[in-house]
């Protein structure tokens, strides 16, 4: 199993794709930069930082049902984790936010470390220094 990168956008968003042998999708997931403003983030999050803060976008993660409670969404999770460190003292990133819809989806967010938002319960962030304990 590997994970590959698929451009769908050129400058705006890249998926991460999860394929067995036979190139069968079994996982992806999608990152795209964004910024959100001080208000909405939790306290540690915007600690010294500009108005809005700049921030990466985790999109639609999503694992096939055949797999799912195998730690592969957690793994995908680990996976975002590290591209966002690599590229966060660089570029200014704050760290890595989620817009989790279902309440099982939130409550996966928040296990594997996600704070989140005071403004909106089904938006969660992670600081790059948490991202390196998620998963």
């Amino acid at each position: 199993m590997s994970i590959a990168q698929h451009k769908l956008s050129p400058y705006h968003l890249r998926t991460f794709v999860c394929c067995d042998s036979d190139a069968k999708v079994l996982a992806y997931y999608s990152l795209a930069s964004s910024a959100v403003t001080t208000n909405t983030a939790p306290g540690r999050f915007r600690r010294n930082m500009p108005d809005p803060i700049p921030v990466v976008v985790l999109g639609r993660l999503a694992v096939d049902q055949s797999l799912r409670g195998q730690g592969i969404g957690r793994a995908l999770v680990r996976n975002a984790g590290l591209r966002v460190m690599q590229v966060a003292d660089t570029i200014g990133i704050r760290g890595m936010l989620v817009h989790a819809l279902p309440d099982e989806a939130r409550a996966f967010y928040l296990k594997v470390g996600f704070e989140l938002s005071p403004m909106d319960s089904m938006m969660l962030m992670v600081t790059p220094g948490d991202l390196n304990k998620c998963g």
